[in-house]
C-alpha cells in the first residue's frame, strides 16, 4: 500500500470541548512546541493512510490555525456539543468512495506515531479486512482503531457522547492487535496527565 492507493483513510476527531481539562482548550496546549492536535495530524499525514480528515467543532478556527500547512481535509461538525458520535459520523460521511476503512485517531493522543498507524493499516488488510482492528496493550484495548466501511450504517445510527465501542462489542468479526507500544493507551485527558507528559 502507498499513500496514493491506501484503502484506509484517517479520521482525526478534534471537535470536543475537553471539559475534564478545564477552561484552557486541551487540543491547543503544546508538547514539544506543537499543539496536541498537530502532533496527531502530522502522524496521520506521514502515514500510509490517505486522505487525512480532521473533524473540528469547539474552537474550530483555532484548531484550524494549529494545522496550517498540513495537507488535511477539515470537516466542521456543527453538532459537536451533542457528543463524540456526531464527530465520528461527520468524518465517516466525508470518506471518499475509495476508502474501505478508516483509522480513527483521537486528537488528545499525541504519542501515536506514523509507524503505529502504518502497522495498524497494514495489519487490517493482512488479516482479511475485518470489521475492526483494535490495538491492545497487555490485554487492554486502546486507540487508534481501524473500522471497516461496512460498519458505516451502524456508525450513522450512533448518538450521544460515545465512540464506536457500542457497535464493536461482541462482534466475532472484530479482531484485536496486540502491541507493546504504550501510545495506544496514552491520552491527555486532564491537567495532571498533561503535566506528567509535558516536555519542552
Amino acid at each position: 500500500m502507498s499513500p496514493t492507493t491506501s484503502p484506509v483513510a484517517a479520521i482525526v476527531l478534534a471537535a470536543g470541548r475537553g471539559t475534564r481539562f478545564g477552561e484552557e482548550p486541551k487540543l491547543l496546549v503544546q508538547i514539544g512546541g506543537k499543539a496536541l492536535v498537530r502532533h496527531v495530524a502530522e502522524a496521520a499525514v506521514h502515514s500510509i493512510a490517505d486522505p487525512v480528515i480532521v473533524v473540528t467543532g469547539h474552537r474550530a478556527e483555532d484548531v484550524h490555525s494549529a494545522l496550517l500547512g498540513l495537507p488535511v481535509q477539515i470537516i466542521h461538525n456543527a453538532q459537536f456539543a451533542q457528543g463524540l458520535s456526531t464527530s465520528l459520523k461527520a468524518g465517516s460521511v466525508a470518506l471518499p468512495d475509495t476508502a474501505r476503512a478508516a483509522i480513527i485517531l483521537l486528537a488528545d493522543m499525541p504519542f501515536v506515531k506514523a509507524d503505529l498507524i502504518d502497522a495498524l493499516c497494514k495489519g487490517w488488510h493482512e488479516r482479511g479486512e475485518p470489521a475492526a482492528l483494535i490495538p491492545t496493550l497487555k490485554g487492554r484495548r486502546g486507540n487508534p482503531v481501524v473500522i471497516s466501511r461496512k460498519l458505516q450504517g451502524l456508525i450513522e445510527d450512533l448518538s450521544g457522547d460515545v465512540g464506536a465501542g457500542p457497535i464493536l462489542r461482541g462482534r466475532s468479526d472484530v479482531e484485536e492487535w496486540p502491541t507493546d507500544d504504550v501510545a495506544v493507551v496514552q491520552d491527555i485527558d486532564t491537567k495532571e496527565t498533561f503535566a506528567e507528559h509535558h516536555r519542552e
